[in-house]
Formats: C-alpha cells, structure tokens, sequence
C-alpha cells in the first residue's frame, strides 16, 4: 500500500512538473506580426515618391520586373544600417540579375560595407535575396568627403539583368532595414546643424519667419528617439573613467615613492 501511494504521488508531481512545460512549448503569438501590421505595402517609384519605413519594418510591395522600386528610412549617428532585400520571382522565367543600391539625403549613392548588393538568380529560382551594410553614418564630415550623415536614405531596387522576354512578369518585394549602434567608438567632434532630410531646409526658414506651416516638409520619418545632437557618446564616459584611474594611478604612485618619512639614520639635527 505504502508503495502504491508513492508511486501515485510521484506520477502526479511528474504530471505537474510536464504540464507547465507542455504550456511553455506551444506556440504563442508573438509581436512581429502586429508590429508589422502597420508596416507599408507600397513601393514609390522615384525619390520624391519613395515609400517611408522604420527601421526594423519589413515593407512589402508589387512591381513588375523592370520597375524601379524606392523606399525611404532615417538612420542617426553612430548607427551601421543593413538593408536586406528579397525579391520572390514567378515560376518560369529566365536568368535575372537584382541590385539594390542605398543613397543619402543628398542623393549620393553609399558605398557597401558587405553583403550581396547584387545577385543573379538562376532561371526558374523561386527568389533572390540582397543586402547592403553601410558605413556608419557619422555626425560630421568634410564637404568633400562621401561619408554617410545623420538624416533619410534611399533604398532603390530593380533589375539590371534582364531578357526581353522577361519584361513586365510579375514580382514581389519585401525590405527590411536594422541597425547596428556602434556607439563613441565611431563618434567625432562636430554634428551638422540639420539632418539631411527632405524639406528640412524649408521647415528652418518657416520657422525662422515665425510661421508654423509644415505642409513643405517633404519627410515624416525620424528615429524613435528623435535627432541626437552630436556632441553626446558614450566617448564621454569612457574618457571619464579614463581621468579618474589615471588620477588614482598618480596617488598611488606618489604614496609608493614618498616612504615612510625621514630615514631613521639621519640626526634630529640634520
């Protein structure tokens, strides 16, 4: 008897010990798809029409091979952006080369770190996927000087290697970008005095006359935690703490050398 109800008793705390376990396991919903939910389904087709997206959006859009796709994002100082792009072809066609090409607020194109900026698919290949990092973008820079800066960039997607035949099929998008945030390690003495945003020029004239009207500011997108000022990075504290040791070395250097006193060989009188 005394067996039995062991046995019944550690069956049932297996039992409650699997269920939780069990209830762990099963799938939930996560928060992807609602964060995605809002995320653009539109590509523009020039860069006054490019599509707005955040950072960590995957957008989608419908196009046709030969279409040149655009969408816009704001990327900070200090931040390293990747775009990824993926391009889902129809079941027959022949071979086709993708490129994806990134631009600044000043519409000049950005240089890839890594990554597979352009690609071939084979023919009959469901899909091609690319991606470019940048450079991180920097809050100052000389004007003769390509560096990427503080403000909107351009994502521009199309095909450069394409039959006749092929012109006009039917394809489907989707971009993502995320960033990378490397921090005072790529911080520099200076920031510009406006991100290079579309419009950003007319909004400091508006703004200047004392008017309020914000129907000529052409871009809506920042970074969730607004501009940064470009004189702040975590630079600063590690040139803080750098001080305070180097204080602390000094001290402990001079009570090292200085001993005890006099030595106990000299007279009084000396």
């Amino acid at each position: 008897m005394r067996i039995t109800r062991a046995l019944s008793a550690s069956l049932l705390m297996l039992g409650l010990a699997v269920a939780p376990a069990a209830a762990d396991s099963s799938p939930t919903p996560t928060d992807s798809a609602s964060a995605d939910s809002d995320a653009p389904t539109l590509a523009g087709t020039s860069f006054r029409t490019a599509t707005e997206i955040e950072q960590g959006q995957t957008a989608t859009a419908s196009g046709s091979a030969g279409d040149y796709l655009y969408w816009s994002f704001p990327a900070d100082a200090g931040q390293r952006p990747t775009v990824e792009a993926t391009v889902k072809l129809p079941a027959t066609h022949a071979a086709q080369t993708w490129q994806i090409d990134v631009y600044d607020g000043l519409r000049r194109r950005q240089s890839c770190q890594y990554g597979a900026q352009t690609r071939t698919a084979a023919a009959d290949s469901s899909s091609v996927e690319l991606a470019c990092t940048l450079r991180t973008v920097r809050a100052w820079s000389e004007t003769w000087a390509n560096d990427p800066l503080p403000g909107t960039y351009y994502v521009r997607l199309t095909v450069v290697g394409l039959t006749t035949a092929d012109l006009g099929l039917p394809v489907g998008t989707e971009v993502r970008v995320d960033s990378k945030d490397i921090g005072g390690s790529a911080a520099v003495d200076g920031s510009l005095a406006e991100p290079l945003v579309p419009g950003i020029a007319v909004k400091s004239q508006a703004e200047e006359g004392g008017s309020e009207d914000s129907s000529a500011v052409l871009s809506a997108i920042e970074p969730e935690d607004g501009w940064s000022s470009g004189w702040w990075s975590d630079r600063w504290v590690w040139t803080a703490i750098g001080g305070a040791l180097a204080a602390l070395a000094g001290v402990g250097g001079y009570a090292l050398t200085r001993g005890s006193g006099r030595p106990s060989r000299v007279p009084p009188g000396a």
